[in-house]
């Protein structure tokens, strides 16, 4: 295994965590809300009552790369798989949110942080689902990426 150290960014992964952990108490202190993307994206379609909530987090999600970037510069993207993989992707990963009742962000922060033996499970499993896979991509099947 090789370790990429100039991707290694502890100060910065560190503030990054701090602010998820703090945008999730205060949705949760001040909403009553659990901040699952999943459970947010899904409550807007079809629309539902008091939907402001929502858009506002998700504005804020999309708002944030902007707003970095007026202090520091973006970190360079590289995707090093094809379109139809990332369709897939992206596929399984939403109907994998649906059969567990929610996403990394609502079990694997929110659930994990209150203890919760449904979020406990779920985080579980699907951590060792991506390890797998991740196993089976880049060894077995020859992918690479």
């Amino acid at each position: 295994m090789n370790l990429d150290w100039s991707a290694f960014t502890p100060a910065s992964s560190a503030f990054g965590g701090l602010l998820v952990g703090a945008a999730a108490v205060l949705l949760m202190a001040g909403a009553g809300r659990i901040a699952g993307i999943s459970g947010i994206v899904g409550g807007l379609w079809p629309p539902q009552g008091g939907s402001s909530w929502r858009l506002a987090f998700l504005l804020g999600l999309f708002a944030s790369p902007w707003l970095y970037r007026a202090g520091a510069a973006l970190p360079a993207v590289t995707v090093e798989a094809g379109t139809a993989r990332l369709i897939v992707a992206g596929l399984l990963v939403g109907i994998g949110t649906r059969y567990a009742s929610g996403c990394t962000s609502g079990h694997g922060v929110c659930g994990v942080s209150r203890g919760s033996p449904r979020s406990l499970a779920a985080t579980a499993l699907f951590m060792a689902a991506g390890f797998g896979i991740v196993y089976v991509m880049r060894h077995l099947a020859g992918g690479g990426s």
